[in-house]
């Protein structure tokens, strides 16, 4: 196994190195190094620079749009990207529903919803939590009833992403209570616009409005919109949920924010310590692990060979160096990390008072990766899962 990259691959990184630079705005870059909040323009703004390139669906294969590459580039376009300051696709379209409507969708599904994620025009939600169906999923209880051509839908989704923004939300919904609850459960897309859907804010630790609840009264729905097979949704959601998981690892952000504890540490004294650089060493070392065990993954596939099935593990780990470095950054800025005054940050005066102005979002940043082992399947359920499939 060879885990280092070829010229090819190197000149490639350089290709995206180089447009990356020319093209990423730098008030938003500064705003994803500083961890500033990013408005749904900021986020919008950069998926329509992507799309235009089309590289939105970067991990798309070329009859679908896609530039086709190999899994290498891809994630070498990820780690360019990152290191750079680009915000996170947000994965729910491109990287998500996407390769679900490219499996499992027909050709006219396919015509009708591609073009619009690959151009970061619509913006998608995903429906699948409920209340006391998360980890849990197979126990959800919305309900689709199909009447004719329509599905009628009623329900409640919740820690619904972003959903303020969404233009489609898909979902996990009940159409079928024979057998297993698995059996039952199908994949729909509904538009956001429709009557009887309403969204209700979720306000967060750190004062963001990052989640929602998602209520369904009576949403008429086309029958054209189901995915697939009715009741065949869970085989379909199993296959986005190995793309969120291995999404949520974000080894390439990980690598980022390690450089910015470093800063902070330097910025506020502490990095001369040896007892917190022994905390920063153990970080790296950890980081370092996660990229080898991604970079195996990607070196099984570029062979030909079949993959670890590992994506729960890298969810594992990912988020927990997530929520180690958000803990290392609030040591390093002691009391400055403390005060958190959303109004001030956006006004750009909070450092005058405070600190720093790089240590304003810390609080933020800390508050909201508590839920990293957590969302995408507990921490608790995916070590169950790695037990029963890699170690048998």
């Amino acid at each position: 196994m060879d885990l280092a990259f070829t010229p090819e691959e190197q000149k490639f990184r350089e290709e995206i190195r180089g447009w990356v630079r020319e093209n990423l705005p730098k008030e938003i870059s500064d705003k994803v190094h500083n961890a500033l909040r990013l408005t749904r323009d900021d986020l919008q703004r950069w998926a329509k620079i992507l799309g235009k390139k089309g590289w939105l669906g970067y991990g798309w294969p070329k009859q679908f749009g896609g530039p086709g590459w190999n899994a290498i580039q891809k994630h070498l376009f990820e780690e360019e990207t990152a290191l750079a300051g680009a915000p996170r696709i947000i994965p729910f379209g491109p990287v998500m529903v996407a390769p679900v409507i490219m499996a499992f969708g027909n050709q006219e599904q396919q015509q009708r919803f591609l073009p619009g994620i690959a151009s970061g025009e619509v913006w998608w939600s995903q429906g699948y939590s409920e209340p006391g169906s998360g980890s849990d999923l197979a126990s959800l209880k919305t309900r689709a009833e199909r009447k004719g051509d329509k599905y009628i839908v009623n329900g409640q989704k919740t820690w619904t992403t972003l959903a303020q923004h969404g233009d489609w939300i898909f979902c996990l919904v009940r159409t079928g209570t024979d057998g297993k609850p698995q059996t039952g459960i199908s994949f729909l897309l509904i538009d956001m616009k429709s009557p009887g859907v309403s969204v209700r804010p979720i306000i967060m630790l750190d004062g963001e409005h990052e989640v929602n609840e998602v209520f369904f009264d009576n949403v008429e729905v086309p029958a054209e919109n189901l995915i697939g097979e009715e009741n065949k949704g869970w085989t379909y959601a199993k296959h986005l949920l190995s793309h969120e998981r291995t999404n949520i690892a974000d080894v390439n952000r990980a690598k980022r924010e390690l450089e910015r504890v470093k800063r902070i540490a330097k910025a506020e004294g502490v990095y001369e310590d040896r007892r917190f650089r022994d905390e920063i060493a153990k970080l790296e070392v950890d980081v370092v692990a996660l990229e080898m065990l991604v970079l195996r993954v990607l070196s099984a596939e570029k062979s030909g060979k079949n993959s670890l099935d590992i994506a729960g593990l890298l969810k594992i780990k990912g988020s927990e160096i997530q929520q180690r470095y958000s803990e290392l950054m609030m040591l390093a800025a002691g009391p400055y990390a403390i005060p958190f005054l959303p109004e001030a940050m956006d006004a750009g005066w909070q450092g005058e008072f405070v600190g720093a102005s790089y240590l304003a979002p810390l609080a933020s940043t800390y508050f909201n990766l508590r839920k990293t082992t957590i969302y995408g399947g507990s921490n608790e359920v995916q070590r169950n899962i790695v037990a029963q499939t890699v170690l048998g």
